[in-house]
């Protein structure tokens, strides 16, 4: 179970996600509460690098804005709305993780997406029906609402490649709980061992 948390803007947050055995944190460059500059998810991602997955979250960026976030942040993951990408240059190393969200279901998937809700950051569930479709055919990152209680049970509804979460482990709109990070990997990690068990 490949697991995310995003929306990372302060040192102990990063060090509770490396601490309880995340796969990969987000840094934010669309409008959120969470928003950070290049130059603050740099700094912040360099107590992190090699540790766990840097991505570099946005969605309808420009160019120049990718050029700084490429630049500065050099995150090893892009993750931006599906449609972005055919307008962005982009280096070939740059592995990319495109967001579909759950509007339509399109014929041709990317190897792997993250499958959102029509807002980001919300903390509202996305359709959990559609996301179990599509992860039968991709590697599918789920994302959307999830927190320390509801994981297992999406991960046993939607059996994804991954989640991700950003607002379910907020003490408030922002500020992530080191305590709630913690559990949310546990749980999205006894989750993924239940789906796995023999019946």
């Amino acid at each position: 179970m490949w697991i995310k948390i995003c929306g990372m803007t302060t040192p102990e947050a990063l060090e509770a996600a490396v601490g309880a055995g995340a796969d990969a944190v987000g840094f934010v460059f669309a409008e959120s509460v969470r928003r950070v500059s290049a130059q603050r998810a740099a700094a912040l991602a360099a107590l992190v690098r090699g540790k766990v997955r840097c991505v570099a979250v946005t969605r309808h960026p420009a160019q120049d804005d990718i050029d700084e976030i490429l630049a500065l942040l050099r995150p090893d993951v892009l993750q931006s709305d599906a449609a972005d990408f055919a307008q962005l240059r982009l280096p070939q190393h740059l592995e990319r993780l495109p967001v579909l969200r759950g509007a339509g279901d399109p014929r041709t998937l990317p190897p792997r997406l993250l499958f959102e809700g029509v807002v980001s950051g919300a903390g509202r569930t996305c359709d959990w029906g559609a996301a179990a479709e599509a992860a039968r055919r991709t590697e599918l990152v789920l994302a959307g609402g999830l927190d320390p209680a509801n994981v297992a049970a999406a991960i046993a509804a939607v059996q994804p490649f991954g989640v991700d979460v950003s607002s379910g482990v907020e003490a408030q709109p922002g500020v992530k709980d080191p305590e709630a990070i913690e559990r949310f990997v546990k749980a999205a990690r006894m989750g993924c061992a239940a789906v796995q068990e023999p019946t």
